[in-house]
């Protein structure tokens, strides 16, 4: 059964018994009530019977049956309109006399009361009922018994009356609490139909479903929470296709990569094998094959050290920060200034935890990309910083600069800003993404800042304090 079929027949039910319940006890209640009113009312009579008949039988004291009977048939009391019937009987059930009728039988009740206590009894003659009473009284030492009785034939048609009125109502507020129950389980229900409705088109890739929160209730805190994981299993989806298109990407990039270099290398193998050639020319061919054959060495190199970085594990060790840049520095230097760049070294004195040949590739591999982007009169410049938290490696240079729109991927395994220029000295568009992961094994970050035209500044910031 639906959620909205079980919360309609609950409210329904419940409502219903309720209603039905209450209506039962409040019927119930006013019959009793009046039940116990003429109960007391009957007892009074008997009192006021038993009363007069003393006063009449104490003005003669030596009495006889007849004259009992004489008294008791001449005894009359008025209720309102109406004369109180009596019946004067002895212990056997037999009857002395009476004025009035009384319908029913006299032994049943006096057989069945204790000695010398009253009673009452319900009895139903024909389409009548009556409310008997009997009580004892002592005659010249003889037991009688005083008899009277009232109709209550209204009071149980009344209570008929109530229940058969009672029951149409039920069914009218029954209609109405149905037609009431299933607007309101429309509205209480409505944000899980929303959610349904969401969660659907979620699952035909609409990822970017959301449903209104309206109140602050269990059924809004559903909503919020419903939006919230929409929006995380949105972001996750968006990233995994992202990595799969970088995946992608990856793979094609090295198949394009590997295919350059064999070509010319198949080509120029081809032609030294297939054709008669002057020394020059073998050796210009041979030289065409060594450079493509080194390319692809450094491209297998760096390869290796992106996958050997994500399975392994690396001891770091306290690094005097200064010496081991100004060494980095000393090693370049001779190649900077064959290439007319003006190249400067400026450390300052920390103990860093660092793995010093991984490290010391992250800086070869800046210095040589700022290398690769200046000019002639290029200026490149090393710095070590040191801040309240981390130690600051910077790399700065003047040359062309990065679009701020490719900043976001230039540590992406094989992309290149300037593919044709990249290619033509030497490069696959790994250095950076090796960095990165370097860097990251240091538990520490790596930012790009640039101007294009103007010139890039990398920085590699370090933890300092405990290995990571």
């Amino acid at each position: 059964m639906r959620l909205f079929w079980k919360l309609f027949c609950s409210m329904v039910l419940i409502t219903s018994l309720a209603c039905s319940l209450g209506g039962y006890v409040l019927i119930d209640a006013q019959f009793h009530t009046g039940f116990d009113r003429e109960v007391a009312a009957l007892y009074e009579e008997n009192d006021l019977l038993r009363y007069a008949l003393a006063q009449d039988l104490r003005r003669s004291p030596a009495w006889e049956r007849t004259e009992l009977t004489e008294v008791v048939n001449s005894l009359a009391i008025t209720a309102g309109s109406r004369t109180v019937s009596l019946r004067v009987c002895n212990g056997n059930g037999m009857a002395v006399g009476g004025s009035g009728t009384l319908p029913m039988e006299p032994a049943r009740l006096i057989s069945q009361l204790p000695e010398n206590s009253r009673g009452w009894e319900l009895c139903a003659i024909g389409e009548r009922t009556y409310l008997h009473a009997a009580s004892p009284m002592e005659v010249s030492n003889e037991t009688f018994y005083l008899e009277n009785c009232r109709e209550v034939t209204a009071l149980f048609t009344q209570r008929q009356e109530q229940y058969r009125a009672f029951f149409y109502l039920m069914l009218v507020v029954t209609a109405a609490v149905a037609i009431l129950s299933f607007a309101v389980a429309s509205i209480i229900l409505r944000p899980l139909y929303q959610l349904s409705s969401a969660t659907k088109r979620m699952a035909a890739g609409k990822l970017d479903q959301r449903v209104p929160v309206r109140n602050d209730d269990e059924m809004g805190r559903l909503s919020a929470d419903f939006n919230a994981m929409a929006e995380r299993m949105e972001t996750q989806v968006y990233a995994l296709t992202d990595a799969a298109q970088r995946q992608e990407d990856f793979v094609n990039s090295f198949a394009h990569e590997i295919k350059t270099p064999l070509t010319s290398i198949i080509g120029y193998a081809d032609l030294l094998r297939s054709r008669t050639m002057d020394p020059e020319q073998m050796r210009v061919n041979a030289n065409y094959i060594f450079s493509e054959g080194r390319r692809m060495e450094a491209l297998s190199r760096k390869l290796m050290d992106l996958i050997v970085l994500e399975k392994q594990d690396f001891s770091l060790r306290a690094t005097p920060m200064d010496k081991f840049l100004y060494r980095i520095g000393g090693a370049l230097r001779p190649v900077m200034e064959g290439a007319g760049i003006q190249f400067a070294v400026r450390a300052q004195k920390s103990n860093i935890l660092i793995e010093p040949d991984l490290m010391e590739t992250v800086c070869l591999n800046l210095l040589d990309n700022a290398r690769k982007a200046v000019g002639p009169d290029g200026v490149i410049v090393l710095e070590g910083i040191v801040t309240e938290n981390w130690y600051c490696v910077r790399v700065t240079d003047n040359g062309k600069g990065i679009p701020a729109e490719e900043l976001g991927r230039i540590t992406e395994a094989f992309y290149m800003v300037d593919k044709s220029r990249a290619r033509a000295q030497g490069g696959a568009g790994l250095g950076l993404a090796v960095c990165k992961k370097i860097v990251d094994l240091h538990g520490g970050k790596i930012e790009f800042e640039s101007v294009e035209g103007k010139g890039t500044m990398a920085l590699v910031w370090l933890r300092k304090g405990a290995a990571v």
